[in-house]
């Protein structure tokens, strides 16, 4: 038995399933799970929609995104949505930080494309008025089928995540995912320790751990909201939030304590240069066998247990999010979600687009890929359990249970999240190269958020 089998992050199918159900949703029966094999049964599967699909045919959207695991599994299944509709997709996916910093210049511009994009502003969208309302595209008959597209089949969290406060959506998700502690099993025990479970734990286990040619601890420190996700998570934590009542809160004792032992995990066993570390960083360095810890999304998984990407897929395990003493852990969990230019010329095109990509068919093929879909019967599937791991998989449904979905909606869903999350990664950047306390930073840091937010 190899350590991560015998280790307490041990997974079992009875487990996953009962994790399943307590994520919302009833899990279908295995005999009314079909296999989509091949070509022909997924085009029957479409053809039972009351959709025409070829109503739109001729016509040309551009979809825009980051290079993610949901660009990477969507991009070969698109020749499959010309031939089913006759609409063609051009698509242009850039680096996260790219992407993310050239559309909001778009879209404030009133640019009519894209027409459909990868979002995660929500609320600076919402109030630019960047966002087409989507109530109405799926009350309209010749454009949805709701028996067919089967909402009770999405997990709990991701029905709950688009709705906006008047119960308008403007998105549509199209992931799952939740921070997640990745570990070299091997580089654990070669000194005889166990999985952390808290934070303090993390740190000690850290420290022992970090060598010459491995540090102990990786995560993101960039001065940039793009890489605020696990550093949010801690702050949750530890019994903190982001935003409350309109107001930067992150300078609370809690926060201010969650930020320190960020700072201390990756000031005392973390990687040379990490202030300057993203998501990409994080990842390379665990694929590399460079650091013995990581945590950053659960979506890695795939790439992780990939032995053609990565040295350490045979001794990589998967774990929950630590927790501070006398609290769960409460990890910082997101759904990427599409949404349609409210200046598109192809709305309705856009629609039916993400009416496909976020289907149970289409899912199923994409979580055969290994992508962490929104839909039940695509977590429950062989395929996706195979592509993205069973350990994995119950890691990442256990940190979606135990996230706290309002304080996460409450943070990006804010109209100045950009702002906030700059401010609050500056200070948290600031600690980590040992430019400031911890209370100085989140005190100067939400300062500087709330005056964004006064405008």
């Amino acid at each position: 038995m190899t350590y991560a089998q015998s280790s307490r992050i041990r997974t079992s199918r009875r487990s996953f399933v009962r994790g399943l159900g307590a994520a919302g949703a009833v899990l279908p029966t295995l005999a009314a799970l079909p296999r989509w094999s091949f070509a022909e049964d997924r085009a029957a599967t479409y053809a039972n929609a009351n959709i025409d699909w070829k109503q739109f045919a001729g016509q040309t959207i551009s979809l825009s995104g980051a290079i993610h695991p949901w660009s990477n599994a969507i991009t070969p299944l698109l020749p499959e949505f010309t031939r089913l509709t006759g609409i063609n997709v051009a698509i242009d996916f850039q680096l996260e930080t790219t992407f993310l910093g050239a559309l909001a210049i778009k879209l404030a511009r009133g640019s009519a494309t894209p027409d459909v994009f990868m979002f995660t502003t929500y609320g600076q969208g919402i109030s630019g008025g960047w966002l087409e309302p989507l109530n109405g595209y799926y009350s309209n008959r010749s454009l949805t089928d709701l028996g067919w597209y089967d909402e009770n089949d999405l997990l709990k969290t991701a029905r709950a995540f688009p709705l906006w406060s008047d119960g308008e959506r403007y998105a549509m998700p199209i992931t799952s995912e939740a921070m997640t502690m990745f570990i070299n099993a091997d580089a654990l025990a070669a000194k005889s320790l166990p999985v952390p479970q808290t934070f303090e734990e993390l740190l000690a286990t850290a420290k022992a751990l970090k060598s010459g040619e491995m540090s102990g601890i990786a995560m993101r420190a960039q001065a940039s909201g793009n890489s605020s996700p696990p550093a949010m998570g801690f702050v949750f934590s530890y019994g903190g939030a982001m935003v409350k009542d309109n107001k930067a809160v992150f300078a609370s004792a809690e926060a201010i304590a969650a930020v320190e032992m960020y700072g201390r995990l990756l000031s005392q066993a973390g990687p040379a240069g990490v202030g300057s570390y993203e998501w990409y960083h994080v990842l390379d360095d665990f694929l590399q066998g460079r650091t013995a810890v990581a945590i950053d999304s659960s979506n890695f998984a795939t790439d992780i247990s990939n032995p053609a990407r990565s040295r350490v897929a045979k001794q990589a395990a998967f774990a929950v999010f630590p927790h501070h003493p006398g609290r769960a852990p409460v990890p910082f969990m997101s759904h990427w979600q599409a949404c349609i230019n409210s200046k598109s010329r192809n709305k309705r095109a856009a629609f039916l687009f993400l009416l496909w990509a976020t289907s149970k068919p289409t899912s199923l093929q994409t979580a055969a890929a290994g992508l962490a879909t929104t839909r039940v019967s695509a977590w429950s599937s062989e395929g996706f359990k195979t592509a993205f791991g069973s350990q994995a998989a119950e890691a990442a449904l256990t940190n979606l249970q135990n996230a706290d979905v309002e304080r996460a909606k409450a943070i990006l869903f804010h109209p100045q999240s950009r702002s906030i999350l700059d401010a609050f990664m500056i200070g948290v950047n600031e600690v980590v190269n040992g430019e400031k306390t911890a209370n100085d930073a989140m005190t100067g840091a939400a300062a500087q958020a709330n005056a964004a937010i006064r405008g």
